[in-house]
C-alpha cells in the first residue's frame, strides 16, 4: 500500500474518533461508557499512578503490556502529589520517584532553585504528559487523570509544590489540612489556574476521564464544596466546546460504599475504593451514571481475590474496575515484578490475563442493553456462595458465582473457598431454547456448552466442575 495512503487513512481514523467526542456515559444506557462509537466497560490492573510524574518509568512498555493483556484503562496522578519510598509499605513505588526523576507541573524559581514558581509551567512535564496521552490513545487505553490528592501525612505534604515551604508564592497560612478547601482565595486562584491549564492540555484527547481528587473523604481533607468548585472550573474551562466534546468529570465518593443523595450536576461518574461486596453499585444505580471501583487492595496478594472482586463488581452493574497493581515498577514496566507478601495489594501477569478474560466475556453479549437481575437466581447456591447477574430481558443473561467475602480478623481479610466443586443453579428463565456456556474465569475457555429447551419458570442449570468461581452466559438460541 502507498505510504501516503496509510498516513491519510490513519488521519481519517483519528479525526473520526475525535469527532465522536471524548469517552462519556452512553446515551442509551448511562450506567456504561461510550468510547469511539462503542459501548465500553473499563477493566484493568494498573500501576500506582506515577507513570507521568516519574521520569524513570517507561510508559510505552507499560501501555504495551496493558494492550497485550486486553485491558483498556489506567489511572494517573497529575504531579502535585507524590510519595516517598516506603509509604504504605509499597515496594519500588512508581508514585515515589527519586528527586532527580520527579517531573513536576511547575518549574523551579530562577531566584531560588530550591522552590517552585507557581506562575510558571514546566515544559518537560507537559511534553511528557502529551506523549503519554498519545501513546495511550494509540493503544485504545483510557486515562483517568486525577487532578488532586489529599496529603495523608506531613511527609507527603513536605514533597508537594503546594506547600508554602516549597514555592515562592508567599501565601501564608496554607496547611495540608486546608489546602484543598475554599479557605484561602489566593491558593484557590492557583488551583483554578492549574485546573484550567490541565484541562487545556487534555482537550485534544478523546481517551481521557478527569477525576477531581483522590480519596477526598479521608479525614475530610478535601471539602465537598471545594470539589464542586473544581468541577465547575473544569466545566467552565470547556464551556466553549459542544456538550459531547467535553470530558467526563469523576468524583471519588468513598471507601466501600455510600449512597449519594445529591449528585453534582457537573459530575458524570462516581468511583469507589475497596467496594467489595459491590453495595455501592446498587445504592447508586438510580443516579443513571457509571459507577466504578478505581482502586483495590489491602486484601492480600493472591490473584483470585482481585479477579473475584472484578467479576463481582461488574456483574453487579458497575462500569469500571481498576486493580491497583504493584507488579509494575520502574524497570519492570512489563508488570513482572514479584510483589512481596507485605505489600498492600497484589498484581501479576496471570491476574491481568484473567481480567482480560472478563473483558472478552463482556464482548460476548450486548451489555449496554442489560440491567442488574437480582431476581434471576432462585436457588441452588451452597452455603457461603454468592451470585451476581445481568439481564437483557428475554434475550441474554450473564451470571457469576463465587464464594469470596470479607472476613474481619483474617489474613487475608478477603477469603474464598478453594478446591473443585460443581452444583446446579435454579434460574428464573423465560420459555424458549437457550444456549448455556460456562466460562472458566482463569483461562477463558468454555468448560461446558449446553442447549436448554425450557418451558418457563425455574430452570435448573448444571455447572461443570470448577475452582473458586465460574461464569455462565445464557443467550436465546436462534431458530
Amino acid at each position: 500500500m502507498n505510504p501516503m495512503r496509510i498516513v491519510l487513512l490513519s488521519f481519517v481514523f483519528l479525526s473520526a474518533a475525535h469527532a465522536a467526542g471524548p469517552i462519556r456515559p452512553h446515551p442509551e444506557n448511562p450506567h456504561y461508557f461510550l468510547f469511539r462509537g462503542k459501548p465500553t466497560v473499563l477493566i484493568t490492573s494498573a500501576e500506582h499512578y506515577g507513570a507521568v510524574l516519574n521520569r524513570e518509568f517507561n510508559f510505552i512498555r507499560y501501555l504495551d503490556t496493558l494492550k497485550a493483556d486486553g485491558l483498556n484503562l489506567t489511572r494517573v496522578f497529575s504531579g502535585v502529589y507524590s510519595e516517598a519510598p516506603g509509604d504504605f509499605g509499597i515496594a519500588r513505588n512508581t508514585l515515589a520517584p527519586t528527586p532527580a526523576n520527579y517531573v513536576a507541573p511547575y518549574t523551579r524559581s530562577a531566584k531560588d532553585p530550591k522552590k517552585y514558581d507557581l506562575t510558571r509551567w514546566n515544559p518537560a512535564y507537559f511534553e511528557r504528559l502529551r506523549r503519554f496521552l498519545r501513546a495511550a490513545s494509540d493503544r485504545g487505553v483510557i486515562v483517568e487523570f486525577t487532578l488532586f490528592c489529599v496529603y495523608y501525612s506531613d511527609g507527603m505534604w513536605y514533597l508537594t509544590p503546594f506547600n508554602p515551604a516549597n514555592n515562592t508564592s508567599g501565601i501564608a497560612g496554607i496547611t495540608r489540612e486546608n489546602v484543598l478547601t475554599l479557605a484561602n482565595k489566593e491558593m484557590l486562584a492557583i488551583q483554578e489556574a492549574y485546573t484550567r491549564k490541565m484541562v487545556a492540555e487534555l482537550r485534544d484527547f478523546d481517551n481521557v476521564l478527569v477525576e477531581i481528587c483522590n480519596e477526598p473523604y479521608i479525614r475530610r481533607l478535601a471539602a465537598d464544596d471545594w470539589q464542586s468548585h473544581i468541577a465547575k472550573t473544569i466545566r467552565d474551562a470547556e464551556s466553549a466546546l459542544a456538550p459531547d466534546a467535553r470530558h467526563a468529570v469523576g468524583w471519588n465518593a468513598a471507601n466501600f460504599a455510600l449512597k449519594i443523595d445529591a449528585p453534582d450536576p457537573n459530575v458524570a461518574y462516581y468511583a469507589f475504593h475497596y467496594a467489595r461486596p459491590p453495595v455501592a453499585v446498587a445504592q447508586n444505580y438510580g443516579l443513571a451514571r457509571p459507577i466504578g471501583m478505581n482502586e483495590t487492595g489491602f486484601d492480600g496478594t493472591l490473584d483470585a481475590i482481585y479477579r473475584i472482586q472484578a467479576w463481582d463488581f461488574l456483574l453487579a452493574g458497575g462500569a469500571m474496575y481498576n486493580n491497583l497493581d504493584y507488579s509494575f515498577t520502574a524497570g519492570n514496566e512489563d508488570g513482572k515484578f514479584l510483589v512481596p507478601g507485605r505489600a498492600p495489594g497484589g498484581g501479576s501477569p496471570e491476574l491481568r490475563q484473567q481480567l482480560g478474560v472478563l473483558a472478552r466475556f463482556f464482548g460476548e453479549f450486548d451489555f449496554v442493553k442489560t440491567r442488574p437481575a437480582g431476581d434471576l437466581v432462585l436457588g441452588g447456591l451452597p452455603e457461603g456462595w454468592s451470585a451476581r447477574a445481568l439481564e437483557q430481558a428475554g434475550e441474554a443473561y450473564a451470571v457469576y458465582l463465587h464464594s469470596g467475602r470479607v472476613m474481619n480478623g483474617y489474613r487475608p481479610r478477603y477469603v474464598y473457598l478453594t478446591g473443585k466443586t460443581s452444583f446446579p443453579v435454579s434460574l428464573n428463565l423465560p420459555a424458549g431454547k437457550w444456549r448455556a456456556r460456562w466460562w472458566n474465569t482463569r483461562t477463558g475457555k468454555v468448560d461446558r456448552d449446553d442447549l436448554i429447551d425450557h418451558v418457563g419458570g425455574a430452570a435448573w442449570v448444571a455447572s461443570p466442575e470448577f475452582t473458586e468461581d465460574a461464569a455462565l452466559l445464557l443467550v436465546r438460541a436462534k431458530p
